[in-house]
C-alpha cells in the first residue's frame, strides 16, 4: 500500500514535468508575438489546462490505463520503472531546453518496463500502433491545417493594412491560445490519470472493474496546471523564438490549427504529442513566408529528440526495472 502511494506521488512528479516541458506548447507563440508577458501567458495557459477537466471525458486516460500494456502483467514495479524512465528523460530534456513529447516518454517507459517483465507480448499492439502512427500524423495534420488555415485567413484579410491585421489578431490570439491550452489539458493530463488508475487497479483498490476515480482527475489536472504555471523557460525559448519568427496572425493560425488537431485526437481517445502538433503548426505557418523562414537546423534537433523519446525512455525504464529486481533479491 505504501509503495502504491509512492508511485502515485511519482506519477504526479511526472505530471508536473509534463506541464513544465509542455508549457512551451501552450504559451510559446503568444509570448514570442508579445501579446502577453511570459508570466501572464503561463497563468492564462494553466487556467485553461485545468478548465479542460470540466469539458472532456477520460478516453485518453482509459487508453493509457489498459490500451498500451496488458493490465494482467502490470505490477507496481513495472509502473514505478516506467515512471522513472519517463521522468529522467523529461527532466533532462526540460533542463536543456528541448521540447520533447512527454506523452511518448511515459508510453516508452511504461512499455519498456513491461517488455523486461513479460516480453513483447505484454504490449497491446493496437494501442501502441495508434501512438506510433500519430507520432508522424499529428505534426503533419498540424502543418497542413495551419498552412490551409493561414492561406484562407490571409485571403480574408487581404484588403486590410498590416497594422490593422496585427491589432485584431493580437486579440484573437488570446482565444486561440486558450483553445490550445484547453486541448493540451484535455490530452496530456489524462496520461497521468491513466497511470494513477492502473496503480489503483493493480493494487485492487478499484475492485474488479477498471474505472477512473474523479479525485485522480482533479489531482492530475491541478498538477499539470501548476507545472505549466512554473514553466520550462528554456523550452519556451526554443519553440517560440528559435524555430521561426511569428506575428500575432501566425501565432493565431498555429494555435488554432494545433488545438483543433489535438481536440479531435482527444475525442477519439488517442494520446498524441502536443509538442509534435504545435511544432508542425508553427513550421506550417513559417512556410507561408517561404521555407527559408524556418530554421531547419533547430527543427532537425527537435525531430531527433522526437525520434529518440520512446526508445530512450524505454531503455531508462528497463535499466530501472533490472536494478530494482536485483536490489529486491539482494535484500
Amino acid at each position: 500500500m505504501h509503495f502504491a502511494i509512492f508511485i502515485i506521488i511519482l506519477a504526479l512528479v511526472f505530471d508536473f514535468y509534463n506541464g513544465m516541458n509542455d508549457a512551451a506548447n501552450s504559451i510559446a507563440t503568444i509570448v514570442s508575438t508579445r501579446v502577453l508577458t511570459p508570466m501572464q501567458a503561463v497563468i492564462w495557459a494553466a487556467g485553461f489546462n485545468f478548465l479542460a477537466v470540466f469539458i472532456f471525458g477520460v478516453s485518453v486516460a482509459t487508453t493509457i490505463g489498459k490500451g498500451i500494456v496488458d493490465p494482467s502483467i502490470v505490477t507496481n514495479l513495472v509502473i514505478f520503472s516506467g515512471l522513472v524512465g519517463a521522468i529522467i528523460l523529461s527532466a533532462t530534456a526540460t533542463h536543456f531546453g528541448l521540447p520533447i513529447s512527454v506523452s511518448h516518454a511515459i508510453i516508452g517507459g511504461y512499455g519498456g518496463a513491461a517488455i523486461v517483465k513479460a516480453g513483447f507480448g505484454a504490449l497491446v499492439l493496437s494501442g501502441f500502433t495508434k501512438v506510433i502512427i500519430f507520432i508522424f500524423l499529428a505534426p503533419i495534420m498540424g502543418f497542413v491545417i495551419s498552412l490551409v488555415f493561414s492561406i484562407v485567413t490571409m485571403w480574408i484579410v487581404r484588403n486590410k493594412t498590416p497594422r490593422n491585421v496585427d491589432k485584431h489578431f493580437r486579440r484573437y490570439q488570446l482565444i486561440s491560445s486558450a483553445l490550445f491550452s484547453l486541448s493540451h489539458g484535455a490530452n496530456d493530463a489524462q496520461k497521468t490519470i491513466g497511470i494513477i488508475a492502473i496503480v489503483l487497479f493493480t493494487n485492487k483498490l478499484l475492485g474488479n472493474t477498471f474505472y477512473i476515480p474523479y479525485w485522480a482527475i482533479l489531482l492530475s489536472y491541478s498538477t499539470i496546471a501548476l507545472g505549466t504555471m512554473i514553466g520550462g523557460w528554456k523550452v519556451i525559448k526554443t519553440l517560440g523564438m528559435r524555430v521561426t519568427k511569428l506575428t500575432p496572425f501566425g501565432g493565431f493560425s498555429a494555435e488554432t490549427s494545433a488545438g483543433i488537431t489535438i481536440i479531435i485526437a482527444s475525442l477519439l481517445g488517442i494520446p498524441v504529442s502536443t509538442t509534435h502538433t504545435i511544432t508542425g503548426s508553427i513550421i506550417g505557418v513559417g512556410s507561408i513566408k517561404g521555407f527559408s523562414a524556418v530554421r531547419w537546423g533547430v527543427a532537425r534537433n527537435i525531430l531527433w529528440a522526437w525520434i529518440l523519446t520512446i526508445p530512450l525512455s524505454a531503455i531508462f525504464a528497463m535499466i530501472t526495472y533490472y536494478i530494482s529486481i536485483h536490489l529486491i533479491a539482494w535484500f
